[in-house]
């Protein structure tokens, strides 16, 4: 006879579960009191928005396979719900977990637009792009309420200073009245992330994000626009995505993307866990197949964090989906990996507090 389990799967949301935070110190399980709560439906999974207080706004890293050296992350989690996000482990500093706590508990940057300009105008600060959504989505649905994307961007915009956006998300065309005229000097530039061509997959890949369809429709009008804008094919699981490789790309041109990049899914600390389970729930047929090939790529591991393997892998099959990208690339007159020339002379710092008179 076999033990009753309760089920977790929420309609809309990516985790199929909810584990503890690899630093939390207690642990739960559901057990059945005899009157079949195990087998109840569990009531709807609300979203909980806080704001978090920050002392500083803009992050600096030192990755050598990232072309950038400042971010801003304008939330902490995200609803969009992707299971495979690699950021879903850093939930585990807030206590939180990063199942269903990191597509649900979300944190909202308040001071974002104040504590930017105030680092913009510190004396030491030196002018570099900056990208906008490294970590986690600067447009998903709380995008709307909150508007700290926008605010950030209205800053950056005031001093003319050069940035980068990441998305997987149609509602940056809200914001193509502000993006348009800096486009023109050569201080923005736009990535629109397309995992999947497939309506289906989607809804249980990123169940929150937008369509195929709405993220096409937005390299477009991002490009009609003005808006220089790039495809990134990220994340390519092999054997459920890396097929729509060429496909997803040749879709992206014909929308107006100009360069493209890619990123082998990675699986670092809890998301392993929570990606196997996902995986065994909606693809239960190709799991222990995509598993192996991932390995394959990983050294026989689930993850690799070696820079300059993480993000794309190694062996046979990498070499084989690098050459496809380079030749689809070739072929659809893609720029690879292309590094976008921002002009950072028109940049002028904030000017804060009382000033003293030149006479």
């Amino acid at each position: 006879m076999t033990s009753p389990t309760r089920p977790t799967v929420r309609t809309g949301r990516g985790a199929v579960s909810n584990p503890e935070g690899r630093f939390e110190s207690t642990r739960a399980e559901a057990v059945d009191d005899g009157w079949g709560s195990l087998d109840e439906e569990l009531p709807p999974l609300a979203t909980i928005v806080q704001p978090e207080p920050a002392r500083s706004i803009i992050s600096r890293n030192d990755s050598p396979d990232i072309s950038f050296d400042q971010s801003i992350n304008p939330y902490r989690g995200c609803e969009h719900g992707c299971v495979y996000c690699y950021a879903r482990p850093s939930h585990a500093y807030l206590n939180l977990s990063p199942g269903l706590d990191f597509e649900t508990r979300l944190f909202y940057k308040k001071d974002a637009a104040r504590l930017l300009e105030q680092e913009l105008a510190a004396p030491n600060y030196r002018c570099s792009p900056i990208t906008i959504g490294a970590n986690t989505d600067p447009y998903q649905p709380i995008e709307r309420e909150y508007r700290v994307t926008r605010s950030i961007i209205e800053v950056l915009a005031k001093y003319r200073h050069p940035f980068s956006i990441i998305t997987k998300s149609a509602m940056i065309e809200r914001d193509i009245d502000l993006l348009a005229p800096l486009a023109a000097d050569r201080l923005v530039y736009a990535l629109v992330s397309v995992t999947t061509l497939s309506n289906e997959l989607k809804r249980t890949l990123e169940p929150r994000t937008a369509s195929p369809a709405a993220r096409l429709r937005a390299i477009r009008n991002l490009h009609e626009a003005g808006i220089p804008v790039g495809v990134m094919v990220a994340p390519i699981i092999p054997v459920l995505t890396d097929h729509e490789l060429e496909r997803i790309l040749a879709a992206a041109v014909a929308s107006g993307a100009r360069s493209a990049a890619y990123v082998l899914v990675r699986l670092p600390y809890e998301l392993k866990d929570l990606f196997r389970e996902w995986l065994e729930h909606n693809e239960p047929l190709k799991a222990k197949h995509v598993m192996s090939r991932l390995q394959a790529m990983r050294g026989g591991k689930d993850n690799d964090s070696r820079f300059g393997i993480r993000q794309r892998g190694e062996g046979e099959y990498a070499a084989l989906l690098a050459k496809r990208f380079a030749a689809a690339c070739a072929r659809l007159g893609l720029k690879e990996r292309e590094r976008f020339a921002h002009d950072s002379t028109l940049f002028r710092p904030p000017v804060l507090g009382p000033q003293l008179s030149l006479l």
